[in-house]
């Protein structure tokens, strides 16, 4: 990475670090309901005497951790908590309970049924759903067909549709009903022809057509199948000009007119066939209609009265009345328009889409098909939450699958019987503006059951109850007493409220916050409030300006080793006040002489002074940490010869005694004398050369280390010098004499 961008980064990072700071803090909360509103780990400290000059009434504000530092008791902590109470818990129950029948609304699915909930600013409270498939839930099932004459071919197989589906839904459960309706086009133009002829039948000449209509409601849920049959037998073909077709209306019509069209509180599945497209909001126009869908029922007769009235829902519109009213919805659509009702599928929870065969012959496939996939997927919904309110769900579903985020709401392949659990969080960002309680619902999509969850807000601190009006401690009755501060009157200011707003400014004022009649109002550390210094804050909790002017504060002291008052000490007022054994500006002056002991037990071998725990030497022939080292005192080699050459070679004076006297030094033996350390090898080294009682040689260096530890290397080989050659002396001898001779 670059090294400028890896900068910026990194000061970008520090920049926002600042900028979050202590929400506790950056709240400057006025008073203890204000302060556990700003976060889950705000407190409150209710001492009277916890402020210091020149602080703010709102350092008693902050995280617990930092309360308690700066010298507040817990007792004296306000730190309320949010809690979760089950009021309703009924039992999950299929339909037959020990041998009897229950009644649809009998049936439990989702438990618990209502629970309360009391939330504090910031902190989740937690609870578990638990869903589970009753067997034989009962189904009610509307057909809405497009009548259309292109559907013709459609209708002689729905006919028969009613006895058939019925046989079949039974093997799902034994309590189904069935009920019908259609739907052309709008009955304005151009949506269809309104000459007189064509009014009558919109057919050609040769085709008997009934009248063109919006939505009929044909007939209403019931369980008789023979009744679908009869029914559906009897409808004739429509037709209208343009292709897309008015189903909207329809949809919109049997999700609102729950008494007409007969909807229980059970599972509601509503099947929309057609082979054509649709209009949605905005078509209306091109009919002279400009009026918004209302999304109320206007069935007269069973008959849709208001279509030339009100335009087309949208989408929208459609989502949400058939979420309202728990209707599944199932898109039973021709090949040709299979991506188009598939995407309107992505756009309507709990909906599916089927292909018609061309002439609907497999429509019972389809619609069973569509059930088992709607039914195998639970999704949990809410209504709306209140401002500030979130939730958040985790499932916990089959197979110990477990799923956050959106998929958190959902679990698949639920089979009968199956019992999932979801783990619901809801979180409050501060307290409503009415402060009353609040309801949300949460239901599965699809499904009548719900749960009820009423929402109480923590707003106030419990020490709020006692407050004492008026209080004589905040400046004459200008506040209430409460808390172990005065919360000021409208108007008012000031720790004890002492000032009206329109008084801080004046220059009078400002004087009094002037230290030494300087310039500088509280030290250009704080503001001057009813002439009194309060102090700003620093975005970390740790460091707080003080004092009467705001002169002081806890952390521009002097650091050692990049720490404050070098870790030995307090700072106060920019002064260090170190601890016990530490002196200095900044507290890295160690009192301690234990580390300044020569061999000897004097300091510094009496040749030095101990400063700071370091031994510096007065005597400057004299080095080491304990001023033991002479480097160029005389007599070094000579004064451990001895103990070298017993303990290297065995010989010598103490010999006899080297185990007792010669144990002070560390001996390493080297083969040659070059192999010896240097004079830079390491510090305090001294060679030595050194004669025996055999008049040899033997060399050694002497060094003491930095630890004090004393280190002889020695060459492990004596150099003694050699006799007389006596052959060349004696034949010199003999040689001279010859020659004399």
């Amino acid at each position: 990475m670059d090294v400028k961008l890896l900068l910026f980064s990194l000061l970008l990072g520090l920049s926002r670090a600042q900028q979050d700071g202590n929400e506790c803090t950056k709240a400057s909360a006025q008073s203890c309901g204000e302060c556990i509103q700003a976060g889950e780990k705000c407190g409150w400290c209710i001492d009277k005497d916890f402020l210091k000059q020149g602080e703010q009434k709102s350092t008693r504000c902050d995280e617990i951790e930092a309360l308690i530092k700066k010298g507040c008791s817990e007792t004296n902590i306000q730190n309320p908590r949010g809690t979760v109470s089950v009021n309703k818990n009924k039992p999950l129950s299929d339909r037959t309970k020990d041998g009897v029948k229950l009644k649809p609304d009998e049936i439990t699915q989702i438990q618990p049924q209502k629970l309360t909930l009391d939330l504090r600013s910031g902190e989740a409270q937690k609870f578990n759903l638990t869903f589970k498939r009753a067997e034989d839930y009962p189904i009610d099932l509307y057909y809405l067909m497009d009548l259309s004459y292109s559907m013709k071919d459609d209708l002689e197989n729905v006919k028969n549709l009613g006895t058939a589906l019925m046989s079949e839904m039974q093997k799902i459960t034994s309590d189904f009903r069935i009920g019908f309706g259609s739907f052309v086009e709008k009955t304005v133009m151009p949506y269809i022809s309104t000459t007189p002829a064509k009014l009558l039948n919109p057919c050609s000449s040769d085709q008997n057509c009934t009248s063109p209509f919006s939505y009929k409601n044909v007939l209403s849920l019931t369980s008789e199948g023979y009744q679908f049959n009869e029914l559906v037998s009897k409808q004739q073909i429509s037709g209208n000009l343009d292709s897309p077709e008015g189903g909207f209306d329809a949809i919109m019509q049997v999700a609102v007119c729950a008494n007409q069209i007969g909807w229980r509180n059970v599972t509601r599945l509503l099947v929309f066939s057609t082979d054509a497209g649709f209009h949605f909001a905005g078509d209306g126009k091109l009919g002279g209609i400009v009026l918004p869908n209302d999304g109320k029922c206007h069935l007269q007769d069973n008959m849709y009265t208001m279509s030339h009235y009100y335009d087309y829902p949208s989408i929208a519109h459609l989502v949400q009345k058939l979420s309202e009213n728990n209707i599944q919805t199932i898109f039973a659509v021709t090949e040709e328009f299979h991506p188009v009702y598939q995407e309107l599928k992505n756009l309507i929870p709990k909906s599916a889409v089927g292909t018609l065969s061309s002439d609907s012959g497999n429509v019972i496939n389809l619609i069973i098909d569509a059930y088992k996939s709607l039914s195998s997927e639970i999704i949990l919904e809410n209504n709306r939450l209140p401002e500030g309110v979130s939730i958040s769900y985790v499932s916990h579903c089959k197979n110990g699958v477990s799923q956050e985020g959106e998929n958190g709401r959902k679990c698949s392949n639920i089979s009968i019987g199956d019992q999932v659990t979801f783990e619901v969080s809801i979180t409050a960002k501060g307290c409503p503006s009415n402060d009353k309680p609040e309801t949300i619902k949460i239901k599965p999509q699809g499904f009548t059951e719900e749960v009820e969850i009423v929402l109480n807000f923590i707003c106030e601190c419990a020490c709020h109850k006692g407050g004492i009006p008026n209080s004589s401690e905040c400046s004459g009755g200008n506040g209430t007493l409460e808390c172990g501060a005065c919360r000021c009157n409208e108007g008012r200011i000031g720790r004890l409220c002492e000032c009206s707003k329109d008084e801080v400014r004046t220059d009078d004022l400002d004087a009094n916050c002037r230290m030494d009649n300087g310039t500088d109002i509280c030290s250009n550390n704080g503001d001057c409030v009813c002439g009194t210094c309060e102090c700003k804050k620093r975005d970390n909790p740790e460091e707080r300006y003080s004092g009467k002017f705001c002169e002081c504060d806890n952390f521009s002291c002097d650091r050692s080793n990049n720490k404050l008052c070098g870790g030995h000490g307090r700072c106060e007022c920019r002064k260090c006040m170190c601890d016990a054994n530490y002196t200095g500006s900044a507290c890295d002056c160690s009192l301690d002489t234990s580390t300044c002991l020569a061999s000897n037990k004097q300091i510094c071998n009496g040749r030095g002074t101990c400063d700071c725990g370091q031994c510096k030497c007065t005597d400057l022939k004299f080095q080491g940490p304990t001023c033991e080292i002479c480097p160029t005192c005389p007599g070094v080699c000579t004064e451990h010869k001895d103990c070298v050459q017993c303990r290297a070679f065995g010989t010598g004076e103490k010999k006899d005694t080297c185990n007792e006297q010669c144990n002070n030094f560390i001996l390493v033996k080297k083969k040659k004398k070059e192999e010896l350390p240097q004079p830079n090898d390491q510090p305090y080294i001294n060679h030595c050369k050194e004669r025996d009682a055999n008049d040899c040689w033997f060399f050694f260096t002497y060094a003491t280390k930095n630890d004090s530890t004393v280190e002889v290397h020695v060459v492990e080989e004596l150099e003694c010098p050699s006799g007389p050659d006596i052959i060349p002396i004696v034949a010199g001898v003999v040689a001279g004499i010859v020659l004399m001779g």
